[in-house]
């Protein structure tokens, strides 16, 4: 028998979904806030990582899924939440016209 080691947040399903395929998971429920948030920050890491490497809308379901937890933990509501991202966006632009910066010179 063989233990393979992942100490991440995973989404609230893998546990039975792995358990369906004959195998046992060990997991453990964060209780406290502060140590979840850290856990999405990994995560949010993680899955950027992944979609950079494979360009994959499920990538991006993921990350949305991500932000959508800290949002949710933040009580901050996904109204608001758009409200500020569009405020911003109107203070400093989007990324539509794909400018890259290559040095300022003083």
């Amino acid at each position: 028998m063989s233990e393979k080691h992942y100490n991440k947040l995973v989404r609230d399903n893998i546990p039975t979904i792995i358990t369906k395929q004959g195998k046992k998971p060990v997991t453990k429920k964060i209780v406290n806030d502060k140590e979840y948030l850290e856990y999405l920050g990994k995560k949010l890491i993680e899955e950027s990582m992944e979609y950079s490497e494979s360009k994959q809308l499920e990538e991006l379901i993921d990350l949305m899924e991500i932000i959508y937890s800290i949002l949710n933990l933040e009580e901050i509501t996904i109204s608001e939440f758009e409200k500020k991202r569009l405020t911003k966006k109107k203070e400093r632009g989007g990324f539509d016209k794909k400018i890259l910066l290559l040095k300022v010179i003083d």
